[in-house]
């Protein structure tokens, strides 16, 4: 049997809370700090491999559940009257497979111990966030590292910022 890509669902709005960056953006522009923590986590999923699904609450607005792909990422926003934890848990049995693992990203303790229920590893929000820049930090060293190869000439002048563009464009992002 071929192993299938661990999964993080990731509680949105819990993250956004927890991060200084995200929550400064959060008071002046809520859809910027989402749009922010997806463009993250894009980066995250291409680095590791992971699928990741971001949930959002939508309890309190009128509506149906919806769901789409932004960035290769799962964006839910739950349906009226659920919130991000029960959408969370309900996803992590939904996706529980022996052949991969789950991972919930969230500070809520509450939340943690239903996804360890669920059979579920978790992420701390801060935790969460080092991983994110450790691999950061990894994807800048090799693309410092990697040699231009026989007629490359354009890699070696590009800046870092461009390159790591260049990548984002190369895996669909």
């Amino acid at each position: 049997m071929t192993r299938q890509p661990d999964v993080l669902l990731v509680d949105g709005y819990n993250i956004i809370g927890a991060w200084p960056e995200l929550e400064r953006l959060k008071e002046s522009n809520l859809e910027e700090a989402r749009e922010r923590l997806l463009h993250l986590l894009a980066d995250y999923q291409g680095f590791t491999g992971m699928s990741v699904y971001v949930v959002f609450d939508a309890h309190q607005v009128p509506g149906s559940r919806s769901e789409y792909k932004q960035y290769k990422i799962t964006v839910v926003f739950t349906k009226e009257k659920e919130t991000a934890d029960e959408c969370i848990e309900r996803l992590a049995g939904e996706l529980r497979k022996r052949s991969r693992s789950i991972y919930v990203a969230t500070s809520d303790s509450v939340e943690q111990h239903v996804a360890f229920g669920k059979g579920a590893l978790r992420l701390s929000a801060r935790e969460l966030q080092l991983e994110l820049e450790q691999n950061r930090q990894q994807i800048a060293r090799s693309l410092r590292e990697e040699k231009p190869r026989g007629r490359n000439s354009i890699d070696g002048n590009l800046s870092l910022e461009a390159r790591m563009k260049l990548e984002r464009m190369r895996r669909g992002e």
